[in-house]
């Protein structure tokens, strides 16, 4: 068998039943404490016919990604962020690129501080970190739609109010109080309503932005030289 030399319809039948016998088999999960190095992911690739490099590529763009973060009030996405981990620390000049990315992307001028190795970048609500880290910098991003907060938590506030009028007039059977409660009841739904139709469109530019900014980061501080 090892001899044998297959035509070409034949290696693409061998191929196409041992894929399918492969999908088939049980697979190994890595436990949580488990995981493969670059030059282990790199072999496997290239037992498969995937170029070293473009394992690299495709590790370097995971790793520039980052962690999406986000915090939820009732259900509702209120503020978004993105961590991102560097291999080693910005230059100054990567800072100052970084600072003119962020003015552009955001279309803010912005506040620029340094607190000893501490940096930062903020525009009211919009916040961008720079910190220390034992192997190079972590740069943080986040921020919060202020108002669509402020509008849902008034909501759940009259909401409450109303629920509270409610029953004091269903207990006390005062028709005035029903009245106001229904119309508190209709101001909560409109602050609820208006707050959290603000926040979808919102949360996506405000990922994709991060994410735009991030990668940039990446690119261009593989284009310098490591700081000496």
């Amino acid at each position: 068998m090892t001899d044998r030399r297959f035509n070409e319809d034949e290696v693409a039948e061998i191929f196409r039943q041992a894929t399918e016998a492969q999908q088939q088999a049980p697979q190994r999960h890595l436990s949580s404490g488990e995981g493969l190095t670059l030059a282990e992911i790199q072999e496997i690739g290239q037992q498969v016919g995937i170029a070293p490099e473009l394992v690299v590529r495709a590790a370097t763009s995971l790793a520039t990604a980052g962690t999406e973060t986000s915090r939820s009030l009732v259900g509702f996405t209120i503020g978004v962020g993105r961590t991102i981990e560097l291999d080693r620390k910005l230059t100054e000049a990567e800072w100052e690129q970084l600072v003119v990315d962020l003015r552009e992307t955001f279309d803010a001028r912005g506040t620029v501080r340094q607190d000893g190795s501490f940096r930062q970048w903020t525009n009211g609500n919009l916040q961008v970190l720079l910190e220390p880290t034992p192997t190079g910098q972590r740069v943080r991003f986040r921020t919060v739609k202020a108002n669509a907060r402020a509008l849902i938590t008034g909501g759940l506030i009259t909401a409450g109010l109303a629920a509270a009028m409610a029953l004091v007039g269903v207990i006390g059977g005062a028709h005035n109080n029903m009245a106001i409660a229904a119309n508190m009841a209709a101001i909560a739904a409109a602050e609820l309503a208006i707050g959290a139709m603000q926040l979808p469109g919102w949360a996506r530019l405000r990922r994709k932005q991060m994410e735009e900014v991030a990668q940039r980061l990446a690119t261009a501080q593989s284009l310098l030289p490591p700081p000496k």
